[in-house]
């Protein structure tokens, strides 16, 4: 079952459960995969890789938006943010922790021969490909630059 026929079966469940949060967010989720798949030179079809890509930055949009809530004092809004997150992230593959996005950083790393800030470009895009959906690209960025430097 590919994510797009999972998200179309669970928007049914949360319908019959009344969970409005859940629905929401995820009638969200198919309306962008819509527009994804009638894109042009699109062919009516969507990967899942291309799935996990839209549900990523949809939950990163939903994190940035929560932090502009409650940097204004919107705790009640910054909440309903965090709540659609939570559901955003049910699809997601396990994200890595630190320590994980270290040790593949350090493998990358001695792989390319890497070892200074002039090569950071080709750690980068080895290591954007590599954790794609399991890390965020800033704390990537954050650890090559730690690793190089």
């Amino acid at each position: 079952m590919t994510i797009f026929d999972k998200v179309s079966e669970d928007i049914k469940s949360a319908m019959k459960a009344r969970d409005k949060v859940r629905l929401e967010t995820l009638r969200n989720i198919k309306k962008v995969f819509l527009e994804a798949k009638t894109a042009p030179g699109a062919n009516d079809t969507l990967e899942d890789a291309d799935a996990l890509k839209i549900i990523s930055k949809l939950a990163k949009q939903g994190r940035e938006t929560a932090s502009t809530y409650q940097q204004a004092g919107r705790a009640d809004l910054a909440d309903g943010e965090l709540a659609q997150v939570a559901v955003l992230e049910e699809y997601l593959p396990k994200q890595l922790s630190e320590e994980d996005i270290e040790a593949a950083v350090r493998d990358i790393i001695a792989q390319t021969g890497a070892s200074s800030m002039k090569d950071m470009g080709r750690v980068m895009g080895l290591a954007s490909k590599q954790m794609a959906g399991q890390a965020d690209g800033r704390t990537i960025s954050a650890i090559v630059k730690r690793l190089l430097s």
